[in-house]
């Protein structure tokens, strides 16, 4: 048997709660009040359905960190000794067992939304999504780039799924031009979704050279074990540098609407938690400076979804 505690770690509870945090100020903050200001009327998603659609999401977000950790076994007694969960609080066994058990109960709660919204590329994307967290934990993690790719992808996933239970399939059009609320919601998917894509990938890419040493030996083809430290640095690098410009133009775009929360909040929070980032990642070179980094990217994201709020501010 295992402990809850355990469990709860396994799972990366924190995680979870970020993709909680993500998935309820993407709901309320701007599909709510898009739907409501220019349209004045309720989603397609209730809330009875969004509560649905968020617990699949962290179920198979839940199993997805569980087969990882089984497959990861060996690296990380040598990376992360003192986080191990698999095989010394809950056994091996027991964490495929919750692997399956999650990741179904998620896709049968899809399933439910997906036959109520009459949306049926709902579960097959989810589906997807389940057999991609599958292959990622036992072959494309190992691999350069790839790995990092379709965990980019799925944390844009978490997003942009909200937007797809938002089409309604008897209207004949993905997006019909009388519908304001949900091209409003499809810019802000795109938005956010390439936000945290770009953020996702600079995240795994710096883990990656956190992990070099135990990835190493056992024959991963990571990019710092691929390309070398210096290379994906610079690799690193050019993605700050285009999500810097990226949101440097929505901060002048912002400006000349006269959005001026929005602006100064891309400025003091993003912009320079940027900077700040790309000159800890010039100057790291332990292991414990790329852990830092890690944490902060991490906290860029956090501002990112903080500013879900602004929007609400302006729109709600």
């Amino acid at each position: 048997m295992f402990k809850l505690g355990a469990f709860l770690q396994l799972i990366r509870i924190k995680n979870l709660l970020f993709i909680a945090l993500t998935q309820v100020f993407f709901y309320q903050f701007i599909i709510c009040s898009s739907y409501v200001q220019l349209l004045g009327s309720n989603p397609l998603l209730s809330s009875e359905l969004f509560c649905w659609m968020l617990a699949a999401s962290l179920l198979i977000a839940g199993a997805g960190y569980i087969i990882n950790d089984y497959f990861d076994l060996n690296i990380d007694k040598i990376n992360k000794p003192e986080k191990l969960i698999v095989d010394k609080d809950i056994s091996r066994r027991w964490a495929m067992m919750l692997h399956f058990i999650l990741s179904i109960t998620g896709l049968i709660i899809t399933a439910y939304v997906s036959i109520r919204l009459n949306n049926f590329l709902l579960f097959l994307l989810n589906g997807i999504a389940v057999i991609l967290l599958w292959v990622y934990s036992t072959t494309f993690k190992k691999k350069l780039l790839s790995g990092n790719i379709i965990i980019s992808l799925l944390t844009a996933w978490v997003i942009f799924m909200l937007f797809v239970a938002e089409i309604n399939w008897k209207s004949g059009s993905w997006i019909p031009a009388t519908n304001l609320a949900l091209i409003n919601i499809y810019k802000l998917a795109i938005l956010y979704g390439g936000f945290a894509f770009m953020v996702s990938l600079v995240r795994e890419v710096i883990k990656d050279m956190e992990d070099e040493f135990g990835d190493r030996k056992y024959g991963c083809k990571t990019m710092p074990i691929s390309w070398g430290i210096h290379a994906t640095k610079v690799f690193v690098s050019v993605w700050l540098v285009v999500l810097f410009g990226s949101l440097s133009a929505i901060m002048v775009y912002a400006l000349f609407n006269h959005w001026y929360l929005i602006s100064l909040y891309i400025f003091c929070c993003l912009l320079l938690m940027i900077v700040l980032i790309f000159i800890n990642l010039k100057k790291a070179v332990r292991v414990d400076d790329y852990t830092k980094l890690t944490r902060q990217v991490k906290l860029l994201m956090l501002l990112g979804i903080f500013s879900m709020i602004l929007f609400y501010y302006y729109y709600g």
